[in-house]
């Protein structure tokens, strides 16, 4: 899991709730210290595990650029309600209700870690579906620009994918059943206790953050834990169809020790996307947490050529 070098909120971040036609979502919202938003604002889509406070590092140098930035939480993650049932963590749910705060919140930029990339995926997918079924082209989609942080073209494997599959069989989760979410909640209770806490305590995790992380793990609906699970073992390879969106601006941007989708991977999937790709030097999974100063340029970097690019296209077209 993601873990914040520190919760202390930047100056110009706000904790917020997104009200969407899907329910309410909660988020950390920076401004830009003048208060004028000059350029597209932006949503930060997190992880497995993981919350809007992983972003908490990069928020506010987001903002400096003279744009709106949001870090949500996904259903069932930490601050956010958990789903009715169990359909509200298909992978489909998951995407509708990512551009259901796309569309609350009128941002441009869309950016997914980890799971959250695969979550980010299938928002973007749907979108262009719903343009293609009202005859718009790929360009009149709202997202202006999609990018992947340490994220994959499909499935987890490797040695992560095994730590997932141990999290599910100790909580007795099989292909067939799931057990009852009390069962679960409990089972979630005893892997914090004896082993993920003793774990961040050993690696020297300070105090107040491993309450944190504790507090953030036994918040979250542990039938979600377990559903987001099984789709990250089992997403299929989508990365053809995003390809096809190729007038939409892509940025694959992952550490150079990433021990999750390898960046070998990651490296092959920017390539297959056409898609701009940046290695952080010295991050492992979670570049806006181990680099933040890079990861933020990195992507406002590619934030501002995406809005000039389009600047220039629309001047171009005026004239032809």
């Amino acid at each position: 899991m993601s873990t914040p070098t520190s919760l202390d909120l930047p100056g110009g971040v706000r904790r917020t709730t997104i009200h969407t036609s899907r329910g309410a979502f909660a988020a950390l919202e920076a401004a830009p210290a003048s208060g004028v938003c000059e350029r597209e604002a932006a949503l930060l889509v997190p992880g497995y595990t993981g919350s809007k406070e992983d972003f908490l590092a990069i928020l506010d140098l987001l903002a400096d650029g003279s744009r709106q930035v949001i870090a949500m939480d996904m259903r069932g993650q930490f601050e956010t309600a958990a789903a009715a049932d169990q359909d509200g963590y298909r992978a489909a749910a998951l995407g509708a209700d990512i551009a259901a705060v796309i569309h609350a919140t009128g941002a441009r930029h869309l950016v997914g870690h980890s799971y959250g990339g695969l979550a980010v995926r299938e928002a973007v997918l749907a979108e262009a579906g719903l343009a293609d079924a009202a005859g718009l082209a790929g360009a009149d989609l709202e997202v202006e620009s999609v990018t992947l942080m340490s994220s994959g073209p499909g499935a987890l494997n490797g040695p992560r994918a095994r730590e997932v599959r141990l999290l599910l069989s100790s909580l007795g989760v099989t292909d067939d059943s799931i057990p009852d979410r009390d069962t679960l909640a409990a089972g979630i209770a005893e892997i914090w206790h004896a082993q993920l806490e003793p774990q961040a305590i050993a690696a020297g995790v300070p105090a107040p953050m491993v309450a944190f992380l504790g507090r953030r793990m036994l918040s979250n609906d542990p039938t979600g834990l377990v559903l987001m699970a099984r789709h990250m073992l089992t997403a299929p390879d989508r990365t053809a169809e995003l390809a096809a969106l190729d007038q939409l601006p892509m940025l694959v941007i992952y550490g150079e020790d990433d021990n999750a989708w390898s960046p070998a991977a990651q490296e092959k999937m920017a390539r297959r996307l056409n898609a701009r790709r940046v290695c952080i030097p010295g991050a492992v999974h979670s570049p806006s947490v181990e680099a933040p100063a890079t990861t933020a340029a990195a992507l406002t970097q590619f934030w501002d050529a995406t809005e000039a690019a389009r600047l220039e296209h629309a001047a171009v077209t005026r004239i032809a």
